[in-house]
């Protein structure tokens, strides 16, 4: 029998290697959170019914399909799966072209954060499958983030595709958080804020979806196409006023502001929404958990940041910091890692190629200089900003060497240019489109 001396235990973290670290929890928690392997978790057959939690629905007829966002393909594939093909029809509307296509689906390539003809042509067709129905029928809805651009349908048919690219860059580059950008999109939209979900009434309704917004607000997934809408045409205003916004939206859509012309969308309560079910497939909560669990293995004292996760880049970073900081104290001989999700707001402030995520690391690397500390935040959708990678990974080192490439972080961060700026470093996270979106991933990591 091996003696207490004997009993080998493993090596903790060296801070050395704290940034391969961060970044291979983050692919591993990518596996963690596949959307096929949720699904067919989440979802069951039993007596001819599709459950997820307490919500069912009946098979007895084979349904319709819409699946609209990143996660779209995916999401599809694991659903036919699951119904062994029994499709009555359906329309798969994502970014890029899936890896196999699938009878009966219709495959409708749109875009992404602008829509394009794509996401006007994917709109229409799925009104058309949805519309005319009875209460015979049942349309399943595979929701997931990044719809807003990628369905879209004007309400105003005065309102080009031009001005709804114009529409977007303003809310997107304004610095403005996920629901109050989505209540503003619902409320010029003829597919958001619920009416999609009315087009299909009085059919029986299943909306599965993967979150990427706060967790009380699932409205506002893809604008809730689906769901009732909790926002008003009141907010929208107030939203436009306090961020500026209306010199930068285009006249068609100016106009409605500037005379109060916007249409109410439909509320909780209304009688159209009574056959629909709703059941969340993953979250955020779902990829921290799963990073915190396996920091947790490698030896850390890992946890979660307690909430809010969303906010101004520096404030939410400023508050990660300090809580870091608080962990350390209280494990003063072992590492700690911190895990937070959300997505924080990042106003554009220069003409270079970043995202929220690399400014976010960006300016936490300032902060960290000289110590033995890690940061990274990547979204899980594999993209962030205008940039093709998903983050960046810094640490206590990375000030000083960017400066000594002649690299002013400042600067960098100032004209919104961090990807050339962790480019040059060979510090981005380059995963490629993941087929998935619950937001993004932050992990701080402390060492003694």
């Amino acid at each position: 029998m091996a003696t207490q001396s004997q009993v080998s235990h493993p090596a903790l973290p060296n801070w050395l290697e704290g940034k391969d670290v961060a970044t291979q929890t983050f692919l591993q928690t990518l596996g963690e959170i596949d959307i096929h392997r949720a699904m067919l978790r989440k979802l069951r057959r039993e007596g001819g019914r599709l459950w997820v939690g307490t919500e069912s629905v009946p098979l007895a007829r084979p349904p319709r399909v819409v699946a609209i966002g990143k996660a779209a393909n995916r999401m599809a594939a694991a659903l036919h799966e699951m119904l062994e093909g029994r499709i009555e029809a359906g329309i798969v509307i994502s970014p890029h072209a899936p890896v196999r296509r699938l009878s009966p689906f219709r495959y409708v390539e749109a875009g992404h954060p602008y829509p394009t003809v794509g996401s006007l042509e994917g709109a229409q067709a799925a009104l058309e499958l949805v519309s005319g129905l009875s209460e015979e029928n049942l349309v399943i809805f595979l929701i997931s983030g990044g719809g807003s651009a990628l369905f879209e349908k004007p309400l105003d048919p005065d309102v080009t595709l031009s001005d709804l690219v114009e529409l977007h860059r303003a809310l997107v580059t304004g610095g403005l958080p996920i629901q109050e950008m989505n209540a503003i999109r619902k409320h010029v939209s003829a597919v958001k804020g619920g009416r999609l979900g009315l087009a299909a009434a009085p059919a029986l309704q299943l909306t599965l979806f993967v979150s990427d917004v706060p967790e009380n607000l699932a409205s506002a997934v893809a604008s809730g196409p689906t769901m009732p809408d909790e926002t008003s045409v009141e907010d929208c205003y107030g939203i436009a006023q306090r961020y500026g916004l209306m010199e930068k939206f285009p006249a068609s859509i100016r106009r409605h502001f500037e005379q109060r012309t916007l249409v109410e969308t439909p509320k909780p309560g209304d009688a159209g929404f009574r056959n629909s079910h709703y059941g969340c497939v993953l979250s955020d909560r779902d990829a921290v958990e799963a990073a915190r669990t396996r920091l947790e293995r490698s030896g850390f004292s890992s946890h979660s940041a307690p909430s809010p996760w969303d906010g101004d880049f520096r404030e939410i970073a400023d508050r990660h910091l300090a809580q870091l900081e608080s962990l350390a104290r209280e494990h003063s001989n072992q590492p700690v890692a911190l895990v937070a999700g959300g997505e924080v707001t990042c106003a554009v402030t220069g003409s270079g190629m970043g995202g929220r995520n690399q400014a976010y690391v960006l300016y936490a690397a300032t902060k960290i200089a000289g110590r033995k500390w890690v940061v990274l935040s990547a979204g899980t959708d594999g993209r962030d900003g205008n940039s093709p990678s998903a983050g960046a990974v810094a640490d206590g080192q990375t000030a000083s060497r960017a400066r000594s490439l002649g690299l002013d972080p400042e600067r960098y961060l100032a004209e919104s240019d961090s990807y050339y700026f962790f480019r040059t470093l060979g510090d981005t996270i380059d995963v490629g489109f993941t087929d998935n979106n619950v937001r993004d991933l932050r992990i701080w990591l402390g060492f003694p």
